[in-house]
């Protein structure tokens, strides 16, 4: 296994008091007549787990339904209106330094992430006025939140000391995964209602993360949201400040690491979406896709919340009543809307590259592009433009489509007023509806790695990891870990993994939590 592959991870991390998740001793590769294992599902999740199987001997064949890898960090050509080409996605995401598995599987081909550029804010702005930055708050705790609160005009000194102390506490001591028995039967609504949280830096501060979720603040599991402040502020030393691809995500992150694959020889095979998987009495597995059926030893399922529901209810034999029931009951989150624009004139020199919004009834973010990314950049210089992206979450499922665009244009024009005399060169609005939803109570009942299989294993941001992850890192932490279950299995060793510390870090804050959680 390469050096990247064992401690990359941790080695350029800045928390000292970063996890290490050591896997199971065992041989560094297969040799002699080697199983054969399908990947279904070539977002992060399945390309972490096809990754760490390949590297160390496997047969791996990786189907994915779409023409290209990523999952939902994939991208597509377009043609725009004035005849140029352009790579259109489902929108901007944030490579944050706490992602270490992640990071990890992309130093596989660019071992300094020179593909990632660092933005230098991450600035939340409210509809009524109040604006917060982080790009001067300390990153390691508790400085963080003490930095943060003497900084944001939102959330002062008088709103600390108006906070419910003994109900907040749990804040400072987040332990995953018990932290999921305590607070995931209620919602961050009423988990923030409760800890007497201000209305005005609940929005700039929790909202955002909620909102990552594609979910209502209302529908979502404080556990999750708790997790959540931890992994970005209480418990880790990285900070709220992220990395952002220079290139498209398919020339950037995907093709690159699709190379890799095969150079250890995994079969890639996209546009083959799977139909559904057959046992064997002999104990393999038989992947079906339109017209072929292909034999495995094992299967991991990387796949989004419908395609796992599709291919699971569609695969008969797989798991026991109950397992399947589980699968069966996975929600969706509401739809959400990526538009991007491309503009005739530029957004003004001194706009952030990314900015979160709060307030505007629709509008939740604003990207623009031509900062850092090489190919929006080259059409602005050539065009005199810009290229801006604008976000919006959890849209009602009954709203009008073509309204929602409407309306979250014209709250572009009042976040950024020069873009309201701009001309539309072109504009692609994505719609989609494929998200996890972490609803209130719904711990128990998501998925784990494991499944009643024992050859087929689960991955992806739906799946339970009992780690501090979410979102990207929680896919690929998840893919690393279907890996390692089917490698153990095998006597091989897998991935060393790392994560952000799994409790609180400091021990007086520990004991105090743990004291207010007595009866």
């Amino acid at each position: 296994m390469s050096s990247s592959g064992r401690c990359g991870a941790g080695r350029h991390g800045r928390d000292r008091r970063a996890q290490v998740l050591l896997p199971a001793p065992g041989r560094a590769r297969l040799t002699g007549d080697v199983p054969s294992t399908a990947v279904v599902g070539g977002g992060i999740a399945g390309l972490a787990a096809a990754t760490a199987l390949a590297e160390r001997g496997v047969r791996v064949t990786l189907y994915e339904r779409e023409e290209g890898l990523g999952g939902r960090l994939a991208g597509w050509p377009v043609r725009l209106a004035d005849g140029s080409r352009a790579t259109m996605s489902r929108g901007f995401h944030a490579f944050f330094r706490q992602y270490y598995n992640l990071r990890g599987l992309l130093r596989r081909t660019d071992p300094g992430l020179t593909s990632l550029v660092p933005l230098p804010d991450y600035p939340l702005r409210h509809r009524d006025g109040l604006a917060d930055s982080f790009a001067q708050v300390p990153r390691t705790p508790p400085w963080s939140a003490l930095g943060f609160v003497a900084l944001s005009p939102a959330f002062g000194w008088r709103d600390l000391a108006a906070m419910e102390p003994r109900a907040a506490l749990p804040l400072l001591d987040v332990r995953v995964p018990e932290v999921y028995e305590r607070f995931d039967g209620i919602s961050a609504e009423d988990f923030l209602d409760r800890i007497n949280f201000p209305r005005a830096a609940r929005h700039l501060a929790f909202e955002v993360f909620s909102r990552s979720f594609f979910a209502d603040p209302r529908e979502l599991s404080a556990a999750e949201l708790m997790v959540m402040f931890h992994i970005y502020f209480l418990g880790s030393s990285e900070g709220l400040l992220f990395d952002v691809p220079r290139e498209p995500f398919p020339q950037a992150l995907w093709e690159p690491l699709a190379g890799y694959l095969r150079g250890h020889g995994a079969e890639v095979r996209t546009g083959t979406p799977v139909h559904r998987v057959r046992t064997l009495p002999e104990g393999d597995l038989v992947v079906e896709c339109e017209g072929t059926a292909d034999r495995h030893q094992a299967v991991v399922l990387a796949l989004d919340t419908p395609g796992l529901r599709h291919v699971v209810g569609a695969s008969p034999q797989l798991g026991d009543p109950v397992w399947r029931e589980d699968i069966a009951a996975l929600r969706t989150a509401p739809p959400f809307l990526v538009s991007r624009l491309w503009l005739d004139r530029p957004v003004r020199e001194d706009r952030a590259g990314f900015l979160g919004t709060s307030g505007y009834e629709g509008l939740d973010n604003v990207s623009v592009l031509d900062r850092w990314e090489g190919e929006a950049a080259r059409w602005a210089a050539r065009t005199g433009g810009s290229v801006v992206e604008l976000h919006a979450y959890a849209v009602d499922e009954g709203a009008e489509r073509k309204e929602v665009q409407r309306r979250i244009v014209g709250q572009l024009h009042e976040v950024y007023a020069e873009t309201s005399d701009a001309r539309v060169v072109d504009a692609v609005h994505e719609w989609r509806a494929d998200c996890p939803v972490f609803s209130v109570g719904g711990y128990r009942r998501r998925p784990a790695v494991r499944t009643p299989h024992r050859r087929v294993v689960l991955a992806g941001d739906h799946v339970r990891t009992g780690l501090p992850v979410a979102l990207m890192e929680r896919a690929a932490t998840s893919g690393f870990l279907a890996a390692n279950q089917l490698l153990t299995g095998w006597g091989v060793r897998g991935q060393v993994l790392w994560t952000v510390p799994r409790s609180g870090r400091s021990r007086l804050l520990s004991a105090l939590a743990t004291r207010a959680a007595r009866p």
